[in-house]
Formats: C-alpha cells, structure tokens, sequence
C-alpha cells in the first residue's frame, strides 16, 4: 500500500480520502478545518497533520482538492504548503478545479524542484465523491500519470488522460460550460411551460423522449420538482467555475457570450441567498421573475 496525502475535505474530499484509507492506503490528511481532519482519522486510522507541509513530509502521492485557484497556490506554494516538504520525485495531483493557466505556474515551480504536477479535476459531484464513482481528466506528463494511476482507482472508475499540464482543466471547464448552460436552457424551458399551463411532469416526459434529452436535465428535475435544493454541487462553486470558462476564453481569444450571461443568471442567484444551494436551484431566479414554480 502507499503512503499518499490528501488536503482539503470538503463535501467532495472527505469521501475521496476516505475512500483511499478504506483501500489500506496510508493518507496524511489535512483540512483548514482541523476538526475534519481529525475526524476522518480517527474514524479511518489516518494520519492528521497540522501543516500541507507534514502532509507532503509523510506522502509520495500527494492529493488536493480545494475550492479556488488561491486556496490551491497557498497548500501547495505558500509558508508551509507542500512544496516546502515534498521530497524530489513526490507527485502532487491536484483535483482543485482552478485556472489552466494558474496551474501551469504552480507546476513550473515545482518542477525545479523535482516535484511532479498533475492537474486532476474530477465531476461526479457529492453522491460521486461517495461512491468511488468520479470521473477525473488529468493533465501532465503521461509517464507520471500511470505511475500513479492505481491511486485514483478507489476514488474514481474513469480517468481520462487528456494531455500535457491544464489539459486536464481545460476539459473539466469545457464540461462545467456545458453543464452550466444546459442548466440555464432547462430552468426556462419549463418556466416557459409552467406559465403556460403545460404539466410539468408532461414536460419532462417529452424532454426524456426527444432529442433534448439529458442526462443532467434526468437526473436534476426529480430534485426540483420535489423543491429539494440540497448542495451537490453549489451554485457559488459553478459560479467560480464560469468565472474561470470566460477568463479562459478571453487568454484564447474564444469568445462565450451565452456563458457570459449564464455567469448573470448566477450571481443573480447567489445575490438572491442561493449561493449554498444546489446549482439547480438557479430555476428560482426566473420563477419569481415569472411569478410560477416548476413543480410536481
């Protein structure tokens, strides 16, 4: 078994940690929360460690998983981040999804001194995390990728190598864009309907039989119609990802103009107190604009 680390255990890291100390691995856990971290090991006979850099002094294999592209600079880079532990030849694999770009120089620094980079942004969500079920796209050199391969395994059943370093990003900030405006077409999609008297399980059987069926509109609208706007993933959390989608499209040049008004729907929500919920709860921005609710 090896001895790996993980930093950051959130609604998404502490079941991937957990599930690699059910694995038998060793796993040197840190949280900024401290109390999470000495909650899993005590549950799962894991390390706790005060500091990213005791994690990265007790690790080969070093995972994260933090909520923005500074949280990601300061564990890794920062007075006591792991860089300031990790031995040469220690991999950091970093499932944060954080600017390609960012990534890129984070992983510059740490090459000189000897540490390998991998960007592992992973989607699944919450019941993902939980299950071991994640999908993760990684970026960085290919060898050191599937010497770490078996690592990945009890947190995730599909991994996708998809290039050289923020390749791995870039592909998670593709989906997330797609995801994202999906989510926007389906919250006025059936505003629309409602408003206009058609049932809203009718609705959704004709989407499920047609060609705009899809696999987040199946699995998000039982959710909705029961009001149930628990977090999987929280709308302040795709909002910081569209963010990253335009900054990247602006370093390429791509222009993203319905992204660029789905980033309004957003911040209109999270203005609105919506911030914590479930990013479907974004439907409630256009029903109080419409004055109806998309229900079962």
């Amino acid at each position: 078994m090896a001895k790996l680390g993980f930093l950051g255990l959130g609604m998404m890291g502490y079941p991937m940690a957990r599930n690699l100390l059910r694995a038998g691995h060793e796993v040197a856990l840190w949280s900024n929360q401290g109390e999470k971290a000495r909650k899993l090991a005590d549950a799962e006979k894991g390390r706790c460690c005060a500091t990213p850099k005791e994690v990265a002094e007790n690790a080969d294999c070093v995972f994260l998983c933090v909520g923005n592209t500074q949280m990601a600079r300061a564990v890794i880079l920062g007075p006591d981040g792991i860089g300031s532990g990790a031995r040469a030849g220690t991999v950091v694999a970093d499932a944060s999804t954080i600017s390609p770009s960012e990534s890129r120089k984070i992983g510059m620094v740490l090459k000189k001194k000897g540490i390998e980079m991998l960007d592992a942004p992973c989607t699944g969500s919450t019941p993902g995390a939980e299950s071991g079920n994640l999908t993760f796209m990684i970026g960085g050199d290919a060898a050191v990728f599937e010497s770490v391969k078996p690592y990945f395994e009890p947190m995730g059943k599909r991994l996708f190598y998809c290039g050289g370093a923020g390749m791995g990003l870039q592909a998670k900030l593709t989906q997330n864009l797609i995801l994202s405006n999906l989510m926007m077409a389906f919250n006025e999609g059936m505003v629309l309907a409602a408003k206009g008297g058609v049932d809203p399980q009718l609705m959704f059987e004709v989407l499920d039989a047609s060609a705009a069926k899809s696999g987040l509109v199946s699995y998000k609208t039982p959710f909705v119609f029961r009001r149930d706007f628990q977090a999987n993933f929280a709308t302040k959390w795709m909002h910081k990802d569209i963010g990253l989608m335009l900054d990247s499209g602006k370093e390429l040049g791509v222009p993203l103009p319905v992204t660029s008004l789905t980033q309004q729907i957003f911040q209109m929500a999270i203005s609105s107190g919506l911030g914590d919920e479930d990013f479907c709860s974004t439907i409630k921005v256009l029903e109080k604009l419409a004055g109806v609710e998309v229900k079962a």
